[in-house]
């Protein structure tokens, strides 16, 4: 036990170092994911908390270790956290950033979320409502008053209840020219010329959709008079010290610089779709410390007021089971209701993506993966390996 201490104790300090100034991150042309403010101080953050390791937890800590470092033997490759309270209790990078150049990942590692960027714009719009600019039972047509659906609000965007087309779908097949990255707004464009039928009709049942947050984004932008990636950046990324984060958007940078590469089969990369010119349901490239930062910022107001993250995390489906419902931009386990958990996983171009957060004990489970193989997951058994 003195020795895995000692070993915690001398990982953590090199970690440190890595929190201070990071060195993986994704890099924009201003490192940053927007333009910043002329008078706008450098983004540093503090360092990482470690958890005081009682045998409890030492336990736990050699349990995982014992089990992803069998899992990457098996292909597995990414970067792993778990906390108590935002104090880690195990974290450990696995494999590489880059398979080719054999550049290894790091807890710094910035990786494309996926769905798990859905969160993040689910909170971008909780940060407008709680400044009175936009209400959740608002109608989307208040905002994009040329969509061709009627009866839609933003809660039904958030809650996947709008019943509209997948945009993945239909810009497959109309979406003229892929060398051209598709934009937020021209999603609606095409649904206004095309006039696609809709899945179903709103608030008629529960259906995942990327459409809804490509939708949310682009009201975001509407009403903050930002660009997406900027609004996030100043109002979420900078006040959580999310280091490492950013939003990468085709439109605004043809080539992806990000380090972490993505691998839809052993060896080949990820191509760079089209598809990557629409943010808000993804895009978000963020490391595992910088989601437990974001978690952290959920149990207090900096963010967002607590009666407004109260009904972000009730679940809001009566067609659903408690134990695999959906609140706000947050899928929601809450079969436990002295430990409900509030979490999302991510699935895009190579990337596996979990952030799962237990609000009763105040648990926080983050894998990050970039290769298919050996990164598939319940949630219920990473709660129970906790």
């Amino acid at each position: 036990m003195i020795s895995f201490i000692k070993k915690t104790v001398r990982s953590g300090f090199i970690l440190l170092l890595f929190a201070i100034l990071p060195t993986t991150g994704c890099k924009t042309p201003d490192n940053r994911g927007g333009q910043l403010d002329e008078l706008e101080a450098p983004v540093i953050r503090e360092p990482m908390k470690y958890a005081v390791m009682t045998p409890r937890r030492v336990a736990t800590a050699d349990s995982l270790k014992h089990y992803f470092d069998k899992l990457q033997k098996a292909g597995f490759n990414g970067t792993v956290l778990f906390a108590e309270n935002g104090e880690i209790v195990f974290s450990k990078a696995y494999g590489y950033a880059n398979l080719k150049t054999k550049a290894p990942l790091t807890m710094e590692s910035a990786f494309q979320l996926a769905s798990v960027s859905k969160p993040i714009t689910a909170i971008a719009v909780m940060i407008l409502k709680d400044e009175g600019k936009i209400g959740f039972d608002d109608s989307v047509k208040k905002y994009i008053p040329e969509l061709p659906y009627s009866g839609i609000t933003i809660r039904h965007l958030l809650t996947h209840r709008s019943g509209l087309p997948n945009y993945m779908y239909f810009a497959e097949t109309d979406w003229p020219n892929k060398d051209i990255p598709l934009k937020n707004k021209d999603v609606i464009d095409l649904m206004v010329k095309n006039q696609y039928k809709p899945y179903n009709l709103p608030d008629r049942r529960y259906n995942y959709c990327n459409t809804n947050f490509a939708l949310l984004a682009y009201i975001v932008e509407k009403i903050s008079g930002m660009k997406f990636e900027d609004f996030v950046q100043k109002r979420i990324f900078n006040p959580c010290k999310m280091v490492n984060s950013v939003i990468y958007n085709k439109n605004t940078n043809p080539e992806n610089t990000c380090p972490v590469v993505g691998y839809p089969t052993s060896r080949s990369e990820a191509e760079n779709t089209f598809l990557n010119g629409v943010v808000g349901d993804k895009g978000v490239y963020c490391s595992a410390y910088d989601l437990l930062m974001l978690d952290q910022a959920l149990y207090t107001d900096q963010l967002v007021k607590p009666e407004t993250l109260k009904e972000a995390f009730t679940p809001q489906h009566k067609d659903l089971h408690a134990n695999d419902n959906y609140g706000l931009g947050f899928r929601l386990d809450v079969s436990d209701p002295l430990n409900p958990a509030v979490y999302h996983t991510g699935w895009w171009k190579g990337f596996r993506t979990y952030f799962i957060r237990e609000v009763g004990e105040k648990r926080t489970i983050i894998i990050l993966c970039n290769t298919m193989r050996s990164s598939r997951f319940s949630t219920r058994e990473l709660r129970e390996r906790f």
